[in-house]
């Protein structure tokens, strides 16, 4: 039985959910086939993703394709409590906006114990519960996708510590992925969440970006845009999955028009500081010791721990919340910081912010659509050449990439027309070398 807020908000659910369906055309034609071909029918996917109403198109999709859902917010503040209703009446939901810690994991497990066979994460806490917690359950179990960057970087660990039991599919390192979410996706969205919940002009200020992943790199490009000068903070001693050290993307950042500099030298310059790196602390004590008065930290990573928002507390003589989701702290030593929704994701926190664009999240939903049937499809033998039945983190499959990226063109209008026969022999034998 679902578990939520207040039924009485189901018409404002209904009427979000709408919106955003009629301004997500690819997942409509995904819905026509899997309504058609009914992949999911006897499968129960258990979701852990931040329910608001573009997450509620996609859950929509697949249940018309045959799946019994069940599901449960990714972050404690970003449930949309209409949208939660509005599900509640055809699906099992377990989320409200401003759980606390404790119902936050209490309502995950209210999933597990649906027993899934699928399950879809935003952050990877769904199915690492299930693997410490409910081991048993993963007897039968088909795969997994997992949405970002964090939670595959959790889930990579746990196959390089042989505790990786079942498949799972990084979605985030799709291409497709990166230009909707990532580059696009938080280049509007966190912008969105920190204006909300301030009403600051973004020009003539300083923003202090920390992470030039995929994320960093699209929001320095617009914040750049509205006129604000950008310094892009990155650090050595560790290679991302593509093979770039701080060193490679500091040379990047700077040649794409940013400053750059270590977070002890930005540390008294940024008017705003956003955090984008997956770490931890990257944002510490004598950090914030540094800042200008009345600095505006916000993260944009998914987890809480970016900021040291404890030692934030510790340093601080007084709070006063200034508006939803903005608090701002007193320190002892006369400076106030101003910090944007307990540290947690900006753009995504509730009242103040909606996530990404509807026709981004079309994109990034659709991608995950495709890879659920993939699993589902590889679990059957149907596709014995690619079975995904070993235990480990898959990428996902090129055809449903570029199948996404021509849907979303097609979409705008767009026809692309395929290199002539002559086209392709050149570029063979230019990559044979002769």
């Amino acid at each position: 039985m679902s578990k939520i807020k207040d039924n009485n908000l189901i018409n404002d659910g209904i009427s979000a959910i709408q919106w955003a369906k009629d301004n997500m055309p690819i997942l409509k034609r995904i819905r026509k086939k899997f309504q058609k071909e009914k992949p999911f029918v006897g499968i129960n996917i258990g979701v852990s993703m931040h329910l608001d109403s573009k997450t509620a198109v996609f859950l929509k999709t697949l249940q018309a394709g045959g799946a019994d859902i069940s599901a449960s917010s990714c972050n404690p503040l970003s449930t949309d409590d209409g949208v939660a209703a509005a599900l509640s009446e055809n699906m099992e939901i377990f989320a409200w906006s401003n759980e606390t810690d404790e119902e936050y994991y209490n309502c995950l497990e209210s999933v597990i114990r649906t027993v899934p066979k699928i399950t879809l994460d935003d952050g990877g806490d769904l199915l690492y519960r299930m693997h410490f917690k409910f081991p048993a359950l993963l007897k039968n179990f088909i795969g997994g996708c997992e949405e970002t960057s964090t939670g595959s970087i959790r889930l990579k660990a746990m196959k390089e510590k042989n505790e990786l039991k079942v498949p799972v599919i990084d979605l985030n390192n799709a291409y497709s992925k990166y230009l909707f979410d990532n580059r696009y996706g938080s280049g509007q969205s966190v912008i969105e969440g920190i204006v909300s919940a301030t009403n600051i002009l973004i020009a003539g200020k300083t923003i202090v970006i920390v992470g030039y992943g995929r994320v960093g790199r699209g929001l320095a490009t617009r914040f750049r845009g509205m006129g604000a000068r950008v310094i892009v903070v990155e650090t050595t001693g560790l290679l991302n999955n593509k093979g770039k050290s701080g060193y490679h993307k500091g040379l990047e950042a700077l040649y794409d028009g940013n400053w750059v500099s270590s977070m002890e030298d930005a540390s008294n310059e940024g008017d705003i500081f956003i955090t984008a790196t997956g770490s931890k602390d990257v944002i510490s004590k004598h950090h914030i010791k540094d800042m200008k008065d009345n600095a505006i930290l916000a993260n944009a990573g998914h987890f809480d721990h970016e900021i040291d928002v404890v030692s934030l507390k510790n340093m601080s003589k007084s709070q006063e919340q200034v508006s939803p989701n903005l608090v701002r702290y007193k320190l002892k030593n006369g400076k106030s910081i101003l910090l944007l929704s307990e540290g947690r994701l900006v753009n995504l926190s509730r009242p103040t912010a909606h996530g990404h664009p509807i026709e981004i999240m079309d994109g990034s939903f659709s991608l995950h659509a495709l890879c659920v049937e993939y699993l589902v499809k590889s679990n059957s033998n149907i596709l014995s050449k690619n079975s995904f039945k070993i235990p480990d983190v898959y990428s996902v499959p090129n055809n449903i990439d570029e199948m996404v990226a021509r849907y979303a063109l097609e979409e705008n209008g767009i026809i692309l027309k395929s290199s002539t026969f002559e086209q392709k022999e050149y570029l063979k034998k230019a990559d044979l070398g002769t």
